[in-house]
């Protein structure tokens, strides 16, 4: 019965969050026309405004699904303070891509009224995005390649050195420390 209603609590949060981001959506900031926060640029506009949270949620693929329930399930574990840092980093990462955006705008010399410039902006932020994520992936791609060499030139450094050329045993293993459940 307990992870039944841990279950429910953690949908009914998703879908307060889930509503609450929607509702943030709907009612864009502007201070004398220029928009303060995220806004129409923050990301694709991936569901219609009318679709309710919890066709949102059976629309997104199951791998975002699980994604999503991590993320809710770690904010959960969090304490007041964890929550408040989460908040701040992630105000300052939107303040940072503010900047750029308004800076790439700037940058390419073009003068747009508010409607193409939120397109532009958009567009900006959606292809940085695939690009850093491809970046990611390239680099992921790299270390995954150049570790077995890494981990040989460990092994030889930190291999027994042999004497009067007579092979060494192979290094035992160090003893496993058993660990409490409270480690896990």
């Amino acid at each position: 019965m307990g992870r039944k209603a841990n279950f429910v609590k953690i949908i009914i949060i998703l879908s307060i969050f889930a509503s609450s981001c929607a509702l943030a959506q709907a009612q864009p900031q502007r201070t004398n026309g220029r928009r303060t926060g995220p806004g129409p640029g923050a990301g694709p506009a991936r569901y219609p405004p009318g679709q309710s949270v919890r066709e949102r949620w059976f629309s997104l693929p199951p791998a975002d699904r699980q994604v999503f329930r991590r993320n809710a399930e770690r904010w959960m574990r969090m304490s007041p303070q964890e929550r408040q840092i989460m908040r701040q980093r992630e105000n300052l990462r939107r303040e940072r891509i503010r900047r750029e955006t308004e800076a790439a705008v700037r940058d390419s010399g073009l003068l747009l009224d508010q409607q193409r410039r939120d397109l532009f902006e958009s567009r900006y932020m959606q292809e940085r995005r695939k690009m850093e994520q491809g970046l990611r992936q390239q680099i992921e791609a790299e270390r995954q390649q150049q570790l077995p060499a890494l981990i040989q030139q460990l092994r030889k450094e930190f291999q027994p050195q042999q004497s009067n050329g007579t092979a060494t045993a192979k290094p035992t293993e160090s003893p496993r420390r058993e660990s409490s459940p409270k480690d896990r």
